[in-house]
């Protein structure tokens, strides 16, 4: 019996009891590993860390499990976990299986054009209506009390990903040092702290046939923070192409403008989104942060595969787009 890379199926058969596996692993994933486990008669999705992790308090498996658990006994719309296993003997690493949920991903903006106006619009806001049931969830009443500290978030966020930035230099990037002094200068204090999920788009959800959100995927960013972190970021999203070179989903006829999304998120969620400009400015800053250190570690020969070469050239409108943002306000 072989199965892909990094699952041990012999293994993982014998600690689950079950007949025979087959597995596929999912594409996509920058991080955690996805796969699709079945029996043949019954279908399940397993996640581990990635191969060679070397920290041991990254790619927490319990703490997604703990998570997935609390959210879908919750009826928030995750999958429910089934088995968590902490044992890295049985498969190499620690791991945890979650139910299987139909639905799809959608990553080609030729699709969305596809469905029409309409329907892209309805698709927008059932994602913007379920970011919001996220952020309704009282944690502590769902078991997630000690998830994360949401007081004082916003500003070890700024901290954090200024340190991030200062370890993946490997040139002058314009622009980006003024920004964050103009984010660290005017932290918003923030409402009441909520589940945030940290990765929130439209390519890590499953869509069902009638445009509803039959499930939330990827949670390892998720933690007790400011639910507006999660507004911005889906923002910022929306106006970045979902495959490269593609267009983006703000360019799809239908797609409501951020500010609309903004407007509805308001609506939706009752909260206070006067300085959701501060946090798209942020989440802008962010993503540069992140995508510059994918540049630095391509230029030291530090990564394998396509597309890296593109990487670097992403930075430089992101941190226009975190300026603009702060300006428009």
């Amino acid at each position: 019996m072989s199965g892909p890379r990094g699952l041990d199926l012999e293994k993982l058969q014998a600690y689950l009891g079950l007949p025979p596996l087959s597995a596929t692993m999912f594409a996509g994933g920058r991080s955690n590993l996805t796969y699709a486990v079945t029996d043949g008669t019954h279908r399940w999705v397993l996640r581990r860390p990635p191969l060679g992790h070397v920290l041991p308090t990254a790619h927490d498996m319990s703490r997604e499990h703990k998570v997935l658990a609390a959210l879908s006994q919750a009826g928030f719309p995750a999958p429910a976990p089934v088995r968590l296993c902490t044992d890295p003997d049985v498969i190499g690493a620690p791991f945890y299986l979650m139910e299987h949920v139909d639905g799809t991903i959608y990553r080609d903006v030729a699709v969305l054009d596809a469905m029409g106006p309409e329907a892209m619009r309805r698709l927008t806001l059932s994602l913007v209506d379920t970011l919001a049931d996220l952020h309704a969830l009282d944690p502590a009443a769902i078991g997630l009390g000690d998830f994360g500290r949401p007081e004082g978030f916003n500003e070890r966020q700024v901290r954090r990903w200024k340190k991030q930035l200062d370890a993946s230099r490997s040139r002058d990037v314009p622009g980006i040092e003024e920004l964050h002094a103009r984010l660290a200068a005017d932290i918003p204090a923030g409402g009441p702290g909520s589940v945030v999920h940290g990765d929130y788009r439209l390519d890590n959800v499953l869509i069902g046939e009638q445009l509803q959100v039959n499930a939330v995927l990827d949670w390892e960013m998720s933690t007790l923070g400011d639910p507006l972190s999660d507004v911005a970021l889906m923002l910022v999203y929306a106006g970045r192409p979902l495959l490269l070179p593609d267009r983006t989903p703000l360019s799809v006829p239908g797609h409501p403008s951020l500010a609309e999304i903004g407007e509805h998120y308001a609506k939706r969620s009752g909260r206070d989104v006067s300085d959701l400009h501060w946090y798209v400015a942020f989440a802008a800053f962010k993503l540069a942060v992140i995508l510059e250190g994918v540049h630095y570690r391509y230029v030291q020969g530090q990564t394998v595969g396509e597309g890296f070469d593109t990487v670097g050239a992403m930075v430089a409108p992101l941190v226009a787009q975190g300026h603009e943002s702060l300006e428009d306000n």
